[in-house]
C-alpha cells in the first residue's frame, strides 16, 4: 500500500489495529476500484447515498477537479429497523432520512469500524421531539441495527478506507443522503399515495425527490439549504 500518501489523519487512523488490518486486507482492492474508474487516490472525493427500502448504500467518487461523480460501488445494507420516514425521537428505531455528513470516524467501534453521521441535522432539530432526538447514528460493520446502517465487518473495512482517504486528501466534508427508497417518479407517487395523510413524510420526500432528480441528471452535488420551517431549498 505504498501508493497511499501519508498525512496526520491517515497516520492517526492507522495506529488502530482494525484500520491497519483493513488496509492490509482491502487496500489493494480500493486502489483497483479507483484505478478502474480513473480516479487518483490523492485526489479522491466521495459521496454516499442510502436507500432504506432497497437496502442499498451507494458509493460515488470523483477526482477533486472532475465535475461529475461516478458510481463506483453499491453495498448491501444487511439489516434495517423502523419504517419509512424520518427519525423524530430517541427510541423510535428509525434510520434517519435527509441530508447529512460524516462527522466521526470510530476505529474502535462496538460494530468493528464505524462512520458517524451528524444526526440530528438542522431539520431534525426543528421537526423532531425537542430535547429527545437521540443520536449516535452510524454506518458500521456487523449486521444489527436500531437506527444505524450496517454493512457487515468485511464491507465496512473497504468503505472506511475510501472515507479515510478522501478526508486525508482534502475532502473536508463527506456528504451522506438517506432516502426512503429510490425516488423514481413511479416510486415517489406510490409513497405519496400510501402516506397522503402524513405531511411530515411527504414534505421531506418532496425535498429529497428534488435532490434525487438533480443528482441523477447532473451527477453533481446539489446545494442544500435548511429553511426555518424544517424544509430544504435544493439548488
Amino acid at each position: 500500500m505504498t501508493s497511499f500518501a501519508t498525512d496526520t489523519f491517515r497516520s492517526e487512523q492507522r495506529k488502530f489495529p482494525r484500520v491497519r488490518k483493513a488496509y492490509e486486507e482491502k487496500g489493494n482492492l480500493v486502489q483497483k476500484i479507483l484505478s478502474d474508474n480513473l480516479i487518483q487516490v490523492e485526489n479522491l472525493r466521495v459521496y454516499l447515498r442510502a436507500f432504506k427500502y432497497n437496502k442499498e448504500l451507494e458509493l460515488w467518487a470523483k477526482n477533486a477537479d472532475d465535475e461529475r461523480f461516478k458510481l463506483i460501488k453499491t453495498y448491501k445494507i444487511c439489516r434495517t429497523s423502523g419504517k419509512l420516514g424520518p427519525k423524530r425521537k430517541q427510541g423510535d428505531r428509525q434510520i434517519p432520512e435527509g441530508f447529512y455528513f460524516i462527522d466521526r470516524f470510530n476505529p474502535s467501534s462496538n460494530f468493528y469500524l464505524s462512520l458517524g453521521l451528524n444526526y440530528p441535522n438542522q431539520s431534525d432539530k426543528m421537526l423532531g421531539t425537542k430535547n429527545n432526538l437521540g443520536g449516535d447514528i452510524f454506518i458500521h460493520g456487523s449486521c444489527v441495527t436500531i437506527g444505524c446502517i450496517p454493512i457487515t465487518d468485511e464491507l465496512i473495512k473497504e468503505l472506511y478506507i475510501f472515507c479515510v482517504e478522501a478526508k486525508s486528501n482534502g475532502q473536508k466534508r463527506i456528504p451522506v443522503t438517506i432516502y426512503p427508497a429510490k425516488l423514481t417518479n413511479d416510486n415517489f407517487q406510490k409513497l405519496k399515495n400510501k402516506y397522503k395523510d402524513d405531511s411530515d413524510k411527504i414534505n421531506l420526500w418532496e425535498d429529497l425527490k428534488k435532490s434525487y432528480d438533480n443528482f441523477n441528471e447532473t451527477k453533481k452535488l446539489p446545494k442544500v439549504e435548511f429553511l426555518n420551517n424544517g424544509r430544504h431549498k435544493i439548488n
